[in-house]
């Protein structure tokens, strides 16, 4: 048998700190030492510090199994995004979704998993995965309304808050979102003020919050004239722009402005009306909808909406922590802001 080194041997024999040492370092109780590493409120911020300090001296590291057995906490949250894979490399907005919801749940030392859920196989992985317990709240984004899967989530009872409404479960599932039939209507009245007759639209899916209500927003403002010709559906992705854009131009030869309710789709929009040798903004305005990366890095710059995207997902996190703590929750809807660049 091969001999250890001593330094090795040392390390082994060394006692792995625990919950009763970290309460000695901090001169608190073991149940002080449990509500901290727990979370719990009902801790001063004395005790909090001293706990905090201790762990760090000691190198104490939490026993995520026993604490589960103890809670009936996993310590992790699932994030379920409702779109084809594709989508989370060619959409900005789902990584800044994903940074700021790992960076919220890392200040409660939990963990974030991502599940995709944009086919039949993969909401049935999501549901299976509800249904054995593995994660202890769900992060729904970008769920479109009759997704079966909320049925699953309903039945497995697991907090669940949204990134944007649930159109049809407003009332049912928490959610935090934008003001997106608001911003919409600015967009559509800054249009109108630029003296542009002939305003089309390109609209995200409508069983989606930023489809139906962006649409909304641009049809309170046109009225009747935003006529059936000038408005085309997308998915938000920078191909269905573009070819909603040759639609449009098919339709309405002299169209001299278009929403695009997505900067992604936007840029496809530019694409299109490059290729047909228009102008913008001198022959046809284009103004967007997120305030991306995107927007600053089209040619010429996107005018468009200012998406509060990072408080928006700050809200869904701390609306589902409050659910795990079984506080009341209301909806959270944030304002939007109109920024003019050079497209529009």
């Amino acid at each position: 048998m091969a001999l250890r080194h001593k330094g090795e041997l040392s390390n082994l024999a060394r006692k792995r700190p625990t919950i009763h040492d970290v309460a000695d370092a901090a001169g608190v109780s073991r149940g002080t030492v449990s509500r901290v590493l727990n979370g719990k409120s009902n801790v001063s911020l004395s005790a909090e510090t001293a706990v905090r300090r201790a762990v760090a001296e000691t190198g104490y590291v939490v026993n995520r199994a026993a604490r589960s057995l103890v809670t009936s906490r996993t310590g992790s949250i699932v994030m379920v995004l409702s779109e084809p894979q594709e989508r989370l490399f060619e959409d900005p907005n789902f990584s800044v979704l994903m940074r700021v919801a790992t960076n919220q749940l890392a200040e409660r030392d939990m963990s974030l998993v991502l599940m995709i859920a944009g086919d039949d196989r993969g909401r049935d992985r999501v549901a299976r995965y509800l249904r054995g317990g593995h994660a202890d709240g769900a992060l729904l984004v970008s769920t479109h309304a009759g997704d079966p899967l909320l049925d699953e989530i309903e039945r497995s009872g697991i907090p669940a808050v949204a990134c944007g409404a649930v159109l049809g479960r407003e009332s049912v599932i928490p959610y935090a979102a934008a003001d997106d039939r608001g911003g919409a209507r600015a967009m559509t009245q800054y249009l109108v003020d630029l003296g542009r007759r002939k305003i089309g639209m390109i609209t995200g899916p409508l069983d989606t919050p930023g489809g139906a209500l962006r649409l909304e927003g641009f049809t309170g403002v046109l009225g009747r004239k935003a006529a059936k010709q000038l408005v085309v559906h997308g998915d938000y992705t920078q191909a269905a722009g573009e070819a909603a854009m040759r639609r449009l131009l098919e339709a309405v030869p002299d169209i001299d402005a278009v929403f695009v309710a997505s900067d992604l789709m936007a840029a496809g929009a530019l694409q299109a009306l490059h290729a047909a040798g228009r102008r913008v903004p001198d022959d046809v305005a284009v103004g967007g909808f997120d305030d991306s990366v995107i927007a600053t890095a089209t040619r010429p710059a996107l005018t468009t909406v200012r998406h509060p995207l990072d408080k928006v997902a700050e809200e869904t996190v701390r609306l589902l922590i409050d659910l795990l703590e079984e506080r009341e929750v209301e909806p959270v809807v944030l304002p939007t802001e109109l920024v003019v660049r050079d497209s529009a």
